[in-house]
């Protein structure tokens, strides 16, 4: 008769350790992301070779501002900085508390695990939204008061590649800050799929 000691078998999964340091790591990728720009426009036309760009990051807005507002001034179209108030003063409290949850999540199970770091997951596609929907608000309010309103149709301009707004040519990207953002939530996606290690015991043969 021959018996053999009893063995442990161990599952493959992703070990507690390296879940919470994956769960940290897209934390602090998205707070990193705060840090970055998110989006860009820039508007070609020959009375401005080299362009004008506009660079939204969460909370501010750099570049060619007080240009493209003049010139949107004569269409009727809102001032740059009039979008997305709200969503601006939001972001310095609402990230921090989305990589709160992310790394509280670390201590969670089940799907109470993903729901702690559904916010985190969702905010770039939550962010592309939004920008497409203050695109349309923006292209769709003009004020019919203005110079040139009578000579250009409401519009939307292009949340991605190349469009046209009035006699400019525009192309549009995303930016670093979504970048970071996209491989935290994918990062977020891919240690939560992963299952836990499991541990048995070898059945004793006799």
């Amino acid at each position: 008769m021959i018996t053999t000691n009893a063995a442990r078998v161990q599952r493959t999964g992703l070990s507690p350790l390296l879940r919470g340091l994956g769960l940290a790591l897209a934390a602090g990728l998205l707070l990193y992301s705060m840090t970055l720009p998110w989006w860009r426009i820039v508007l070609h036309a020959p009375q401005y070779p080299k362009g004008l760009q506009a660079v939204a990051y969460l909370t501010r807005l750099e570049g060619d501002v007080a240009e493209i507002d003049t010139l949107n001034h004569y269409i009727g179209m809102m001032r740059l900085d009039d979008a997305a108030r709200l969503e601006k003063s939001l972001v310095p409290y609402v990230l921090p508390a989305f990589a709160a949850l992310a790394l509280l999540a670390i201590f969670l199970r089940g799907w109470w695990r993903w729901l702690a770091a559904l916010p985190l997951i969702l905010f770039p596609a939550a962010f592309a939204a939004d920008l497409q929907a203050w695109l349309y608000i923006a292209g769709h309010t003009l004020d019919k008061r203005a110079p040139l309103s009578s000579s250009i149709k409401p519009f939307t301009p292009k949340l991605l590649g190349t469009g046209k707004i009035a006699q400019f040519a525009t192309t549009a990207s995303f930016e670093a800050g979504f970048w970071v953002a996209l491989a935290a939530a994918v990062l977020a996606v891919v240690v939560l799929l992963q299952r836990e290690p499991r541990e048995g015991k070898g059945r004793r043969n006799g």
